[in-house]
């Protein structure tokens, strides 16, 4: 398999950034901004050169409209805009994105020098969407207070739950990135009890271990994210993180899955418009902002497509 981005298999570090950039007159800048994503993977080594220890890592993520532009007539199968969700005063916005940036390491410092270095190189092609600093918090929780990612695969088990493989080999080892962030009103959380807040997400707060089957709503977040299919549990890779300030705080969430369709259908769980028709009851909780799909290519497709850039 091709030798997938640096940031998507590692177990998240504490510190992240998430930028979500869009491109000013793509048919134009398009070949100027493959050619700085394509240096990306060169400039971490630079920066992340200062504290090797620190292991900044960063995946660039393109999305679907702006890959076409870089890369046209050659596409990832399932490459596709993601779809907004309306669902009984529930929401889940479409708000899009051309570029994502998803830095990792064990320092802000680091992770804020890479996103300033690449944003100075791309300067007046691209307008910045979204900028989000996650923070590990506490013993990995979310800020409701639960342990956040029990769920994902372990070891082994996550490239083959993020990489694309033989469904797609002209595009082994990339993966699909699915964000959304998402505003926690965590007044109203704080003001209902532990056991009802363990009913809502189907796990015990101090250690995160899962309700008995008898005591887990069907509406629990666990319930609704956990599908089975044919005897096999489908795997995405998150790498979410708690951000914010006291004024406003939430969870950016992201995903990496060897297609799309996964999280898709965890998230038509999620809000309600799965056939059983129930919802997720965090989602009483909390509202998402945004919402995009990327294309994170392997390592040597990105490098190719720097240089793609350079026959425009």
């Amino acid at each position: 398999m091709a030798q997938p981005q640096p940031g998507i298999i590692p177990a998240p570090s504490p510190c992240a950034l998430f930028l979500i950039l869009r491109v000013h007159e793509p048919a134009v800048n398009g070949p100027a901004v493959a050619k700085v994503a394509a240096q990306v993977p060169t400039l971490v080594k630079k920066v992340g050169a200062s504290d090797r220890r620190a292991k900044l890592l960063c995946t660039v993520g393109f999305g679907s409209e702006f890959w076409d532009v870089v890369s046209p007539g050659r596409r990832p199968a399932s490459l596709r805009p993601f779809k907004a969700i309306e669902a009984s005063g529930r929401s889940a916005p479409s708000t899009g994105g051309d570029l994502l940036f998803h830095i990792i390491s064990r320092r802000h410092d680091l992770n804020f020098e890479l996103a300033v270095r690449t944003r100075n190189l791309l300067g007046g092609t691209v307008e910045v969407m979204d900028e989000v600093h996650g923070f590990r918090y506490l013993d990995s929780r979310d800020l409701t207070g639960f342990i956040d990612g029990t769920e994902n695969p372990k070891g082994s088990e996550r490239a083959p739950a993020a990489l694309i493989s033989d469904e797609d080999p002209d595009f082994a080892g990339g993966s699909y990135v699915f964000t959304q962030r998402y505003v926690h009103n965590l007044k109203h959380w704080a003001s209902i009890p532990q056991k009802e807040q363990e009913k809502v997400i189907g796990r015990r707060k101090p250690d995160s271990k899962e309700l008995s089957d008898r005591a887990k709503p069907p509406t629990a977040h666990i319930s609704r994210v956990v599908i089975e299919e044919n005897g096999e549990e489908l795997q995405i890779v998150r790498h979410s993180f708690p951000y914010g300030t006291v004024s406003e705080s939430g969870l950016f969430f992201i995903a990496y899955s060897k297609s799309p369709d996964i999280p898709e259908k965890m998230l038509s769980r999620m809000m309600g418009t799965s056939d059983d028709g129930l919802h997720d009851h965090l989602m009483d909780y909390t509202q998402a902002v945004s919402g995009a799909t990327f294309f994170a290519p392997s390592l040597n497709a990105l490098k190719m497509l720097g240089k793609m850039s350079r026959a425009f």
